[in-house]
C-alpha cells in the first residue's frame, strides 16, 4: 500500500518556545569535521527500539565503511531537556519529531537545513515533506516511521472475559465498568506528563472534530468554550474505571501491567505496549479504534505521530551527518530497523511490508482510512504551552476532576499570555 495514501492530508502548524533544559549534551561529535565517525543523539532508551537502531546503524557502517557512535539518553530527559543540548555541544545527528517540535528549533536557527538532500529523496509523500519543512519553507527533518494511537488490549484476556471492542462512547464506558468490576481496570499513567494527552486528543477530536482540535492547539479557540468543558466532562466519566496512582506510574509500567493482565486496555501508541511484551506474546496484542462520540465526526481522525532525524547547527561532522541522513531516508534503512521493531510502520513507500505483523497491517489500515491525522498534543501545539501549561493542567485534572470550570479558566489565562508572545 502506498505511503502517499497513508499520510495524505496530515496537518502541520507552527510554533515557537523555550523548553526546560538541564541535560548536558549527549556527545561532542567525535568524528570532527569530515571524520569517519558520526555521533547520533538517541532518545531510544527502551530495549526494542535501542536494539533496532543498533541494527540499522550497523547496516549503514557495513555499507559505508564509516562508524556511528550512538549516545543514548532516557527518552523523557532527552525530550524535556533538548534545548540546552542543542545550544551546547550536540551530536552530529539526533532523533526527534515532526511538526511544531521540529519547527521551533529551525526557527531558532539551531538546525541545519537539508533541502538539498530532500531534492534527491524518493518514496516520501508531499504530506511527509510538509511535516519535515520549517516555517521558512526549507526542509530540516528526515522522517523514519510513524505509529498510530488506539485502544490496546490482549486478545487472550478479551476472549477469556468475553469482552468486545467498543465502537461508541457508551459502549466504552460500559466496557471499562465491567473491566473494573472484574478486577482488571483500564490502564492509566501520567508520571511522564505526556501519556494522558493522547486520551484528551481523541476525546476532543471525537466530540468536536479535527478542525476544532487543530484550532484549539493553535491557540485560535478558547479553552473556556463549552466544547472543551464537554471533553473534560466526558473524560471524567472514565476516571472511576482507571487503575489508581496514575501520576506515580510511567508508561513502561502501564505497558507491563497490560502484559501481566493486571489491566485490561489502554489508550496508547503502538510501540508502548509492544516494547513491554516479550516477543513470544506480541501476537496477543490487539487494538480497536477510539470509539465514536459524535456521529458527525465518527472515527475519521487518527493520531499517528512521525519520528525521524535532524542535523543540529552545531554538528561537528556535517558531511558525515548528511551522508547518514541520506541513507536513513532509504527503504533499506527502514527495513533494517523494522526487522527488529515490529511496533512501528515505515513511512517510505518503497519499504518492504511483506513481513509486517498482523498488528502492523492493522495499523496501516487504521491510518489509511483516516480523513485527518494528528501528531499528538505536544507536537501539534507550541512546546512551551504543552510542557508548562498542559502537562500540569492534565495532571491537576487527574487529581481533581471535579473543578472543570476552574481548570479551563486557568488554561485559557496562561494560553493568552503564551500565544500573544
Amino acid at each position: 500500500m502506498s505511503r502517499r495514501s497513508l499520510l495524505r492530508g496530515a496537518a502541520m502548524t507552527a510554533g515557537a518556545v523555550t523548553l526546560p533544559s538541564l541535560l548536558a549534551a549527549c556527545g561532542d561529535g567525535p568524528g570532527g569535521k569530515g571524520g569517519n565517525t558520526v555521533a547520533v543523539g538517541s532518545n531510544a532508551s527502551d530495549k526494542v527500539p535501542k536494539d533496532a537502531y543498533a541494527a540499522a546503524f550497523t547496516a549503514y557502517e557495513k555499507e559505508s565503511g564509516k562508524s556511528v557512535k550512538v549516545n543514548t539518553k532516557d527518552h523523557n530527559d532527552f525530550q524535556e531537556q533538548i534545548n540546552r543540548y542543542l545550544q551546547g555541544t550536540p551530536d552530529d545527528v539526533f532523533m526527534w519529531f515532526a511538526g511544531y517540535r521540529m519547527q521551533f528549533f529551525a526557527k531558532k536557527q539551531l538546525l541545519t537545513e537539508i533541502s538539498e538532500l530532500w531534492s534527491g529523496f524518493d518514496g516520501f509523500s508531499q504530506a511527509l515533506k510538509d511535516q519535515s519543512t520549517g516555517e521558512d519553507g526549507k526542509q530540516y527533518f528526515v522522517p523514519y516511521y510513524y505509529y498510530p494511537w488506539a485502544v490496546f488490549h490482549r486478545k487472550s484476556l478479551f476472549t477469556e472475559k468475553g469482552y468486545q471492542p467498543a465502537t461508541t462512547w457508551d459502549e466504552f464506558i460500559a466496557l471499562a465498568k465491567k473491566m473494573k468490576a472484574d478486577g482488571n481496570p483500564v490502564a492509566f499513567c501520567d508520571k511522564d506528563g505526556w501519556p494522558a494527552m493522547g486520551t484528551f486528543d481523541y476525546i476532543n477530536m471525537r466530540a468536536n472534530g479535527y478542525e476544532f482540535h487543530k484550532n484549539l492547539m493553535a491557540g485560535e479557540e478558547s479553552w473556556t468554550d463549552n466544547r472543551v468543558k464537554q471533553v473534560f466532562d466526558l473524560w471524567r466519566e472514565l476516571m472511576p474505571y482507571y487503575q489508581e496512582g496514575a501520576l506515580g506510574r510511567t508508561w513502561e509500567e502501564a505497558g507491563q501491567g497490560l502484559q501481566k493482565k493486571e489491566t485490561a486496555m489502554a489508550v496508547f501508541g503502538m510501540p508502548h505496549p509492544g516494547t513491554q511484551f516479550p516477543e513470544s506474546e506480541r501476537e496477543d496484542i490487539d487494538f480497536f479504534a477510539f470509539p465514536v462520540i459524535n456521529e458527525s465526526y465518527g472515527q475519521e481522525a487518527v493520531e499517528a505521530p512521525i519520528d525521524g532525524f535532524l542535523l543540529p547547527k552545531k554538528a561537528k561532522n556535517v558531511e558525515g551527518a548528511k551522508a547518514l541522513l541520506k541513507w536513513l531516508a532509504t527503504p533499506e534503512a527502514e527495513d533494517a530497523y523494522l526487522a527488529l521493531d515490529p511496533n512501528n510502520i515505515a513511512v517510505n513507500e518503497g519499504a518492504d511490508t511483506s513481513t509486517y505483523s498482523a498488528l502492523q497491517k492493522k495499523g496501516v489500515e487504521l491510518v489509511s482510512g483516516a480523513k485527518q491525522i494528528s501528531q499528538f498534543l505536544d507536537r501539534d501545539t507550541r512546546p512551551d504551552f504543552a510542557s508548562t501549561v498542559m502537562i500540569p493542567a492534565i495532571q491537576s485534572f487527574i487529581q481533581n476532576p471535579k473543578d472543570v470550570d476552574g481548570l479551563v479558566n486557568d488554561i485559557e489565562k496562561q494560553k493568552q499570555n503564551i500565544f500573544t508572545d
